[in-house]
């Protein structure tokens, strides 16, 4: 076991208390999908894909009940209900349903996510995805899995090897996207989209995919998964720079072989200042 960076910090039981959370709201969100035909469903603003139900905000209060019962001293931040003390050295970000649209439509790409920063670095995260009866979890030096299993990053030397995940979410970044795909297929490469920023990234932490690039992604769509494709040996852009944490950033996760192929197809703008892009 290695050591971890956060040391002085009860890292293990936070571990255990979101694998716990993550698992008994991954279920309650069972229950509403089961039912989801009944749910009310609103939408963000104007844009007709950026969906919320009942459930996103019954599983956002219960994880933050949860965690502010055992953990009163930490802070939050959660895709439905905003922040609160983020000045406290360990912060949860949370995403109560990451993939609402597949979750009201009936697919099964959808999960619950639970990260936890330190110090303003990510420290652990846990993605619960109920239909395939899987968990995944990581925490800093002490490795990643899926249920009982070590997760690793794919062996992957070209965008040819394998799958890539993709994204874009319209503005801001979409002008990039499809420059980027053109690239991509004529290097040989191949993509998926599945809905969820969260499990794609996991499976970029389990070798299922050997990258995920998203043109702008939110840090509870990610967080989680970031520690899981770290400490499985993935690499990642510097994704929290310019207040990344509260506005998101451009993202990619990748095995280590394909890191830098991808970023150049993807250019400068993945890493530039916020305003440049």
């Amino acid at each position: 076991m290695n050591s971890t960076p956060f040391a002085d910090v009860d890292l293990d039981v936070r571990y255990r208390a979101a694998r716990r959370i993550a698992e008994q709201a991954a279920q309650q969100g069972l229950a509403f999908y089961r039912q989801r035909d009944s749910l009310a469903i609103e939408h963000k603003g104007d844009n007709r894909q950026d969906v919320v139900s009942i459930a996103d905000r019954t599983l956002e209060d219960f994880i933050r009940a949860e965690l502010a019962a055992a953990f009163p001293e930490d802070g939050f931040l959660g895709e439905e209900s905003g922040s609160a003390d983020l000045g406290a050295r360990c912060v949860w970000v949370i995403d109560p349903i990451d993939g609402t649209a597949c979750f009201v439509n009936g697919l099964h790409s959808w999960c619950v996510s639970i990260g936890l920063m330190v110090d303003g670095q990510p420290a652990l995260g846990v993605i619960a995805d109920p239909n395939h009866d899987e968990l995944f979890h990581g925490c800093r030096g002490r490795g990643a899995f899926v249920n009982d299993r070590p997760l690793a990053a794919h062996n992957a030397r070209h965008v040819r090897d394998g799958v890539m995940g993709v994204g874009t979410f319209h503005e801001p970044g979409k002008q990039h996207f499809i420059p980027f795909l053109e690239q991509l297929l004529d290097a040989g490469g191949m993509f998926i989209r599945n809905g969820s920023g969260a499990l794609m990234t996991a499976y970029v932490a389990a070798g299922r995919l050997i990258a995920y690039h998203e043109t702008h992604l939110k840090s509870w769509d990610c967080l989680a998964g970031v520690v899981m494709v770290l400490e499985a040996g993935g690499r990642m852009n510097d994704f929290f720079r310019d207040d990344g944490l509260l506005h998101g950033n451009p993202y990619l996760v990748a095995a280590p072989g394909v890191y830098e192929q991808i970023a150049g197809m993807i250019g400068p703008w993945l890493d530039s200042p916020a305003g440049t892009r």
